[in-house]
């Protein structure tokens, strides 16, 4: 190789390294994401009730976490969504590093059941509230609380039979009054209730002519009890009972919409 081609090449290798040196170098450090339902389970659920609607306590260590955004959001006059980075975000950041009384959008009765919570300086950082907060005002929505709440008080009206046939999942293969994948609960209701409580137990194939599906066995399932009250519902109830039911919503337990973090 000749002396300039040598010197060609290295001033290649040097242009090509430089090159690489200073886009590396110029490049913005990118902002870790963080997940903000991931981190308020481990950073709050020790004190906070996460769930909505919430479970209710006698030794709550403090408010439910529902109560809190609902209330922060109602006292922040917080009425756009894009106030949720101006003010909701900002307020939770700072307040759980430093909290105080004379921050605090608590009621004197809250304050006084409850107390002010202590810092939690070094348990988590502004970038990890940040993404708690985010989650917090997106989860905790009045609107999707308020369907819920309308939605479990339909199912709550129900017959307790209809409850039970709802929420194990007896309407993905029978319907009220006509055949679907299984006898309709009209047809049902004809059979001898002993043979009714004993198919809901034990499970069954080919006891009706024409449907192929195998009912699954409760008995791991719903209690002697439980049984009995489905059994009196299909005999009491179903035949007296039109398609359209009481209630549209064929979601088997309609109010627990993700209400569980």
């Amino acid at each position: 190789m000749s002396l300039n081609l040598k010197r060609k090449f290295v001033r290649f290798l040097l242009g090509t390294t430089a090159v690489f040196l200073f886009t590396a170098c110029g490049k913005p450090d990118q902002k870790e994401q963080y997940n903000g339902k991931a981190l308020i389970v481990q950073k709050c659920a020790s004190c906070h009730n996460l769930k909505m609607p919430p479970d209710t306590y006698e030794d709550e260590k403090a408010p439910p976490m529902m109560a809190v955004v609902f209330h922060l959001k109602d006292f922040m006059k917080i009425s756009m969504n894009d106030e949720k980075f101006s003010k909701f975000i900002p307020f939770v950041q700072d307040y759980v590093i430093n909290p105080s009384k004379d921050k605090s959008y608590c009621d004197k009765e809250s304050l006084k059941t409850y107390g002010v919570m202590p810092s939690q300086k070094g348990n988590v950082t502004k970038d990890e509230l940040e993404a708690i907060a985010s989650y917090m005002y997106d989860f905790y929505d009045q609107q999707t609380y308020l369907t819920q709440m309308q939605k479990r008080a339909a199912f709550e009206a129900l017959p307790k039979g209809e409850q039970l046939a709802r929420s194990n999942g007896c309407f993905n293969c029978h319907a009220m009054n006509k055949s679907v994948v299984a006898p309709s609960f009209a047809q049902i209701s004809k059979r001898d209730a002993k043979e009714i409580r004993d198919t809901i137990q034990n499970g069954s194939q080919g006891k009706w002519k024409g449907f192929h599906v195998m009912m699954p066995a409760f008995k791991s399932i719903l209690t002697h009890g439980h049984i009995l009250t489905l059994q009196q519902w299909i005999q009491k109830d179903t035949p007296q009972r039109q398609e359209e039911s009481a209630v549209k919503n064929r979601v088997e337990t309609p109010w627990k919409v993700k209400n569980d973090i």
